[in-house]
């Protein structure tokens, strides 16, 4: 277990992280635009899921491999920001094909999409990668088991955070959902938001 200093320490600049507004945020609000409540949690914690990957990975001391091979780490940025965006712009082309009766797209593509968001989600990674190392100490066992509890924090923290966000906008969408058009207009603006993200995301990785 980390010492109560560095889990204090850890936890507020968790807190900084997650409560304020971000990526994870607007993909939990525009999933729940997109495909309502129900499903926008299951992107929330399937995303949590694949972030769970890069705790993971960064514990395990591979994230450091990775982040020394620039082409591999900079291929993983371009591949999670433009994944995002063509889920943005395929709601945008489906807004008005949806079956309300069958809710969309399966509960498990959801999920598997979400997992990819959260696996490749670059800036959570190097958040990963500079935060844990400086949390733990030796003198208080084993630096593996140490990152790991703390990354575990930071998932209970966000999937908290995200699915307060996402049943908000969920809410939102359901009040809507007697009349097609304007559920439309609901799914277009989340499709707007995950393709802005996507594409600033590609911006910011690119320069």
């Amino acid at each position: 277990m980390p010492s109560a200093a560095n889990f204090a320490g850890f936890f507020v600049l968790a807190l900084v992280i997650i409560l304020v507004p971000g990526p994870s945020v607007i993909f939990a609000i525009g999933r729940a635009l997109i495909l309502g409540t129900k499903q926008a949690l299951v992107s929330v914690f399937a995303n949590a899921l694949g972030v769970g990957l890069q705790i993971i990975v960064v514990a395990l001391g591979l994230g450091v491999l990775i982040q020394g091979i620039p082409e591999l780490f900079f291929a993983i940025k371009i591949a999670g920001s433009v994944f995002i965006a063509y889920l943005g712009i395929k709601a945008i082309v489906e807004r008005k094909k949806i079956d309300l009766a069958r809710g969309g797209d399966s509960t498990k593509a959801v999920a598997a999409q979400s997992i990819i968001v959260g696996i490749t989600n670059a800036k959570t990674f190097v958040f990963f990668l500079a935060a844990l190392p400086n949390f733990v100490a030796e003198a208080d066992g084993s630096l593996i088991m140490q990152m790991l509890f703390l990354g575990a924090v930071f998932l209970i923290v966000g999937v908290g955070s995200d699915s307060v966000y996402a049943i908000a906008a969920g809410q939102a969408r359901s009040w809507l959902a007697g009349s097609t058009e304007r559920l439309a207009i609901f799914r277009g603006a989340g499709g707007v938001a995950l393709m802005l993200l996507g594409l600033w995301m590609l911006v910011d990785a690119i320069w």
